[in-house]
């Protein structure tokens, strides 16, 4: 069967801006050594808006500091823009990054004693970027951006740390660096102001610059041009993750070799009415329609499931033949993860809770299934 790579970016066309190759990071300490990535292999194109998602400890923010020249890897190489990072001197790997990559940390990471203009002036001053007397200029633009021109003088601790971390990404992008890097940079922000930066980094990345966003919100990566979900310091397939959240890694993993990578076309039947389902479907792009068939009237649509959802597991879990058709929708073509019959009951078998879950799940779309049949019932009565 063929697999679903996540690891490649959806264009080929554009330039390789950051890859990483078997990059392995292990920590030692006094209570042993932890391995918090397992063999990265990554390749990022210039100018994606790229979500990295997974739970606490799962190893995003190590990965981050892979890429960016923070912290040295134990082993494997990291390659940005033709430039082995870790072949530099840590000088001329500071002075480097102050150049090429712009960073929102986590934790702001603002001086004290400085006001929110001098820091976002701060990485143009030592980088010696633009003339001493356009700093200021430039910084007060930056502030503007994110809304806080008005609290440019004010020190850190005079503002909210949602503030705070808006000017910490202004900071971010005072140098133009064609990299920016954020880790959870809308975590301390209410959700107009998270929207607002959402909007302003897809615009960054229309203009060319490569994105990395960090995230434990799944709703932040609908912006984003590729999701990538890391489990257990291994980057593994993002649909599977999305769509069958309590899985282990290892199950993840297995399944990911399991499942079998289909495409239909806007329209096309994926599951015919009244026909036995012998498969389990994972949407990874796309949008499919489900249609009830009306002897001597119009076909009706009574739900729509998107990407990192799934369908058949009805059938599936309770046998019988489907009541309904499943097609694409007529706007798009769709990407599918297909699980087999047989796979599918392996697989709720080694997971109880997701085998609990879908089959909650189950009973909700039988029950909204009926109710959208009656509406429809309803209606037709009403006005024939």
């Amino acid at each position: 069967m063929a697999n679903r790579n996540q690891l490649q970016p959806a264009s080929s066309g554009e330039k390789n801006m950051i890859e990483m190759h078997q990059v392995v990071k292990t920590f030692v300490n006094a209570a042993g050594e932890f391995t918090a990535l397992r063999g990265i292999d990554l390749t990022l194109k210039k100018g994606e808006f790229v979500a990295l998602i997974g739970k606490s400890g799962s190893g995003k923010s190590t990965l981050l500091n892979m890429l960016t020249g923070i912290d040295h890897p134990t082993s494997g190489e990291v390659v940005v823009d033709d430039v082995d990072v870790y072949a530099m001197s840590e000088s001329k790997r500071s002075l480097w990054r102050g150049r090429n990559m712009g960073i929102v940390f986590q934790f702001f990471q603002l001086l004290p004693m400085l006001n929110l203009l001098e820091n976002v002036m701060l990485p143009m001053d030592y980088v010696g970027m633009y003339n001493i007397d356009e700093r200021p200029k430039r910084a007060m633009e930056l502030l503007r951006m994110v809304g806080l021109e008005g609290q440019a003088q004010k020190l850190p601790r005079a503002v909210s740390t949602g503030q705070q971390q808006s000017a910490a990404i202004a900071r971010a992008l005072s140098t133009d660096a064609p990299i920016l890097v954020a880790d959870e940079p809308t975590g301390n922000l209410d959700s107009r102001s998270a929207r607002h930066i959402i909007d302003l980094f897809a615009e960054l990345s229309a203009r060319g610059k490569t994105i990395v966003l960090v995230t434990h919100d799944p709703s932040m990566t609908e912006r984003a041009s590729r999701t990538m979900v890391i489990s257990d310091g291994e980057l593994v397939n993002p649909t599977i993750a999305q769509a069958l959240p309590l899985l282990t890694h290892p199950l993840i993993k297995e399944l990911n070799h399991r499942v079998e990578t289909v495409h239909f076309q806007p329209g096309e039947t994926i599951i015919h009415a009244k026909e036995p389902v012998e498969t389990f479907f994972m949407i990874a792009s796309g949008n499919v329609d489900v249609i009830l068939h009306k002897r001597r009237k119009e076909d009706v649509t009574i739900s729509q499931i998107g990407p990192n959802d799934f369908f058949g597991e009805i059938e599936l879990l309770r046998g019988g033949k489907s009541i309904a058709s499943v097609c694409a929708s007529q706007d798009s073509p769709v990407e599918l993860l297909a699980l087999s019959r047989e796979d599918f009951h392996w697989l709720m078998g080694e997971s109880p809770l997701t085998e609990e879950a879908i089959g909650n799940i189950v009973q909700k779309r039988i029950e909204e299934n009926k109710q959208a049949d009656r509406r429809k019932k309803k209606r037709w009565k009403l006005f024939g």
